[in-house]
């Protein structure tokens, strides 16, 4: 069960999508769906914004009135989901939801991207391959692999400075 999890949007009232993700998830651990719905997820970004000379930032959501869900659609799935408080139903047809091609899931920002195998460790002297800054040598201060970049410390005008990369923009030199 659950290897045939799609990805679905479904369509809430305005201002419920936290109330309607939470819910679900509730539910789903109620019925012991956890094999059925893999995911549910309201699509935020942070933004920052100046407010009476003040920085504030804020959680937004990306797409008002709806969530993602990860889920193989049997007819329990689509009970507890239709008749969850604040939802008004699937995208698609009303007897049938269409899952998300891998371009809609990409624009959603839930692509299931594969993790790009780093050779090097922090501490490791590398080559930048390209960009601007191609053929210079530095050492990597840190490693994030969730945002695929690499913060490497190059020596400029006689300064240490830290330089964010992407992660195959790097070498180690051996």
């Amino acid at each position: 069960m659950g290897e045939n999890a799609r990805w679905y949007v479904i369509h809430t009232y305005s201002g419920h999508e936290n109330k309607v993700a939470s819910n679900i998830e509730k539910a789903v651990i109620s019925r012991g769906f956890e094999d059925l719905i893999k995911e549910v997820r309201v699509p935020t970004e942070t933004v920052t914004e100046i407010k009476n000379s003040k920085k504030i930032t804020l959680e937004k959501k990306i797409f008002p009135s709806y969530v993602l869900l990860k889920m193989e659609i049997t007819e329990k799935t689509w009970d507890l989901v239709r008749n969850t408080n604040g939802c008004t139903g699937f995208l698609g047809g009303p007897a049938e939801a269409f899952p998300l091609t891998e371009e809609e899931m990409q624009r959603f920002g839930i692509s299931e991207k594969k993790k790009i195998e780093v050779f090097y460790s922090i501490g490791d002297n590398v080559s930048i391959l390209y960009g601007p800054l191609e053929s210079n040598v530095g050492i990597v201060e840190s490693i994030d692999t969730d945002k695929n970049c690499v913060k490497v410390i190059v020596s400029m005008f006689g300064r240490e400075t830290p330089v964010e990369l992407k992660l195959d923009q790097v070498e180690k030199i051996s």
